[in-house]
């Protein structure tokens, strides 16, 4: 079947189509409605001991209290609300990126399509590699096979065919099962639920997915604090209760310990973080597939790179073309003609390969159009690209009948293949180390004899070496800026590429990598394993690499202790990509294989991408710990103001309407500042993290309560001291809050370091700003409002009193200063 012959579907019928059938997906992991989601708020610890407030408030009369509670309980939930949608609408733009994409004609053209917008009754072309998108009908195939392990558990691949079609399922494909073999083109039959996998398929939306070490990590933590906190909230109770004898007031002051101590925000501001850091990485086209890819990205250490697509731009052109005595051809010269006709024929009519469409742009040149070339022969047997065979073999035939044979690839493959004298190997090969030199892709071009039967494999044909084609891609504009920036990061750039040693470091030399030492995946297939982790310490570019060198590369890294990110594009890339710690797969040129294998899929196949990932992995990560630290800190003055006035005799300071306030600040500046802060100057000057330390480590924790604990002194000793003045209760309790607020405020600028001042006077200090405004305003009303000051029980402070509780929580804060210098100095 002709391709170009094909019309398909066109795209105003499929967009009709798509909306009376919808996309062709399997409904999602059932998402939460709002009554689902306001349930679950509810059971949420923080809720559920801020509704046994209002009960007792409502018990012991006190309605204005009550009321003020629920108040705030509606709107702690209206914030999550809004987190819950924002989150939603990252993770839905982020399953729209990464559906996997299929090759359609409509309209009589090619297009790459996501395939989730496949519709009834499109053609699909299949290929080694692709993941069938839908059920579909095969309309030609050839030497295709599928492994259908997923739908039947059988894992040797079944080949699929039209010719004497006795059950359906021979010439039928089913979605989610692979090509891992040959072409082929199909019309799809059933899409989305009506598929075979469809039918199966909503079982899965059950199974769940294994929490990541970041996760873990986390939630451990909030088991040790939950604990700390139900403790020590029962023994404030039984100690009020004790030396006040007031069992309801020292249930309420529980209570408020509790609610104070509880770390509510960690879980939240996880799942925020990691969601927008995904979907900021998608938009710097870094498709994260799984959330510990993040974890993992600001740790990597060796970033193994192909040359092809990445580090160039995928735009392959013919530079020179030699026969077969190295002589150079020009265009009006026959044998010019005759090699790039061979070319021609050893490619696809379509191809997808750069180096395919540069045999075809150069044949327009020749060509008015390239059926005159076809003649109307169509490929019956194709001998694809193998580990033993670096070559592609196509068989031309016009009704049955053999017209031609065509071969291209590596020159030491054709070589091999044609049974060249050993004096015209080693001239062809000097040629070949020339023109790999000047930084050319190579690849010799041959014809076979006739045969009256094909043979099984290609080594039977009796091919004629034509020529040696000379290709070169140029390399990307970005690259050389973004290796420098990776050296300095700490992060060692290793390219691996199929190319000759000499390419390989011509190319090595004009990015800026060490070119001086060339290891050939053959040579480094013979070393011993330990000889093989002594060369991937200093080598940087390996060349003549087949994707099972890739595999040993990785795991001679990882023996070595690397963080290990590796880029692959092939079906058989797949091991390499799913060995290293983070596997990149090429989004334009990849197979689905190798994106599945794969922790990130690169949008726009570009090195410097990676580079933006790692820098977009650094700074999450660094803001994700800033976060954490914050929330430690503020904790603990917090509870220290629900805990020592009860320990000390004083009167109580904190209610609980006190520790929601405070939370409305403590909950958008941990998912709004934090989240959103940009990364410091010196984030690609330091070497990567290591894998193993923890988002919140030791010292990170002892800063964070020695920081709380030095704040919470100053506020206790300031409440002492205004008591002892003789202070009124309702003033002094003022007081204290005003300067919590403030310390506040002041501990976000001190943990955001230099950045988050300059912040304030510029767009990226918005968020910042609402907030202090917000803040102001909150405070005007709860010490001026009659109805406010009575709930929250707060006597009026004048403009001297408050200017002392802001150089009070400044000196707070500030005293904290030579400690965070000495940890970073340790």
């Amino acid at each position: 079947m002709d391709i170009n012959e094909i019309e398909g579907l066109a795209s105003t019928e499929a967009g009709k189509r798509q909306k009376k059938y919808g996309y062709n997906e399997i409904p999602d992991r059932e998402k939460r409605g709002l009554i689902k989601l306001i349930i679950g708020l509810l059971s949420e610890p923080m809720i559920f001991l801020l509704l046994m407030t209002v009960v007792i408030y409502f018990f012991l009369g006190d309605k204005k209290e009550a009321g003020i509670l629920m108040l705030s309980i509606f709107g702690i939930i209206s914030i999550e609300i809004y987190q819950e949608g924002k989150t939603e609408k990252s993770l839905e733009a982020l399953r729209n990126l990464s559906s996997p994409i299929c090759n359609v004609i409509r309209d009589g053209k090619r297009k790459t399509i996501p395939g989730r917008e496949v519709v009834v009754g499109d053609i699909i072309i299949l290929s080694e590699g692709s993941r069938v998108p839908a059920d579909a009908k095969l309309l030609s195939a050839e030497g295709f096979m599928v492994d259908e392990s997923m739908l039947t558990g059988e894992s040797v691949p079944v080949e699929k065919h039209t010719r004497e079609v006795k059950d359906f399922r021979t010439n039928s494909v089913f979605s989610g099962t692979l090509a891992v073999k040959g072409h082929a083109i199909a019309e799809v039959t059933s899409i989305g639920q009506s598929t075979e996998f469809g039918k199966i398929g909503k079982s899965l939306t059950s199974i769940g997915t294994e929490k990541t070490l970041l996760q873990k990590e986390v939630s451990r933590l909030i088991k040790i604090i939950a604990l700390l906190a139900i403790s020590s909230s029962v023994l404030l109770s039984l100690l009020y209760w004790l030396t006040r004898v007031d069992l309801i007031q020292g249930f309420l002051a529980g209570l408020t310990l509790a609610i104070a101590i509880i770390p509510e925000e960690f879980p939240v501001v996880l799942v925020v973080f990691l969601t927008l850091g995904a979907w900021r990485l998608a938009k710097s086209n870094v498709l994260a597939r799984r959330a510990q890819t993040i974890e993992t990205l600001g740790s990597a250490s060796v970033l193994c790179v192909d040359k092809t697509g990445t580090l160039t731009e995928n735009r392959m052109r013919i530079f020179k073309v030699l026969d077969e005595n190295g002589s150079e051809l020009k265009k009006n010269d026959s044998g010019f003609k005759q090699i790039i006709s061979h070319g021609i024929l050893a490619s696809q009519k379509r191809p997808f390969d750069p180096m395919e469409d540069a045999f075809l742009n150069s044949g327009k040149e020749i060509y008015k159009d390239l059926k005159d070339l076809y003649k109307g022969e169509e490929i019956i047997k194709e001998y694809p690209m193998e580990d033993e065979y670096l070559c592609v073999a196509h068989v031309w035939a016009d009704n049955g009948k053999i017209k031609r044979v065509a071969l291209k690839g590596a020159p030491e493959t054709v070589f091999d293949l044609c049974h060249i004298t050993a004096g015209e190997r080693k001239k062809a090969e000097a040629k070949v180390k020339v023109l790999a030199a000047d930084g050319f892709r190579v690849l010799a071009i041959a014809k076979g004899g006739m045969l009256s039967e094909l043979p099984k494999d290609r080594h039977d044909f009796n091919f004629e070496f034509l020529g040696l084609v000379a290709l070169a891609d140029p390399i990307r504009d970005e690259v050389q800026g973004a290796i420098k920036l990776c050296h300095q990061a700490g992060v060692r750039v290793v390219m691996i590429t199929g190319d000759y040693p000499e390419t390989a470091a011509h190319i090595a030399r004009e990015i800026g990598l060490d070119y001086k030492d060339v290891v050939t995946g053959a040579n480094f297939n013979e070393m011993s394993e330990k000889r093989q982790r002594e060369v991937v310490r200093g080598v940087s570019v390996f060349s003549r690499v087949t994707p099972a060198h890739k595999l040993d590369i990785v795991k001679a890294l990882k023996k070595n202790g690397e963080v290990v990110a590796m880029t692959g594009d092939g079906v058989n890339d797949a091991p390499a990509l799913k060995a290293a710690h983070i596997g990149i797969a090429m989004g334009k040129r990849g197979t689905d294989v190798a994106r599945e294998a794969a922790a990130i899929v690169l949008l726009d196949d570009n090195f410097a991408s990676i580079v933006d990932g790692v820098r977009l992995g650094r700074r999450i990560y660094a803001n994700l710990r800033k976060a954490m630290s914050y929330l430690v800190s503020i904790h603990v003055p917090i509870a220290a103001m629900s805990l020592v006035p009860v320990i000390m005799g004083w009167p109580t300071v904190l209610i609980p309407a006190h520790v929601v306030f405070l939370e409305f600040i403590i909950d958008p500046s941990c998912t709004l500042i934090f989240e959103d802060e940009k990364e410091d100057s010196g984030t690609m000057s330091r070497p990567p993290r290591r894998l193993s330390e923890p988002v919140f480590n030791k010292g990170t924790a002892i800063e964070s309560l020695i920081r709380g604990a030095i704040i919470a002194l100053i506020i206790s000793l300031t409440y002492w001291f205004l008591l002892r003045l003789d202070w009124p209760e309702d003033k002094a309790r003022g007081m204290v809050f005003m300067i919590l607020v403030f310390s506040n405020i002041f501990m976000i600028l001190v943990i955001s370091g230099k950045q988050a001042v300059k912040n304030l006077f510029n767009k990226d200090g918005r968020t910042m700003l609402v907030i202090l405004t917000i803040t102001t305003i909150s405070l005007l009303l709860l010490f001026n409002v009659p109805f406010l000051k009575e709930v929250f029980r707060f006597a009026p402070l004048n403009i001297v009193e408050i200017s002392a509780a802001l150089l009070a929580s400044m000196i707070a804060v500030l005293a904290v200063l030579p400690l965070k210098y000495l940890f970073i100095k340790k």
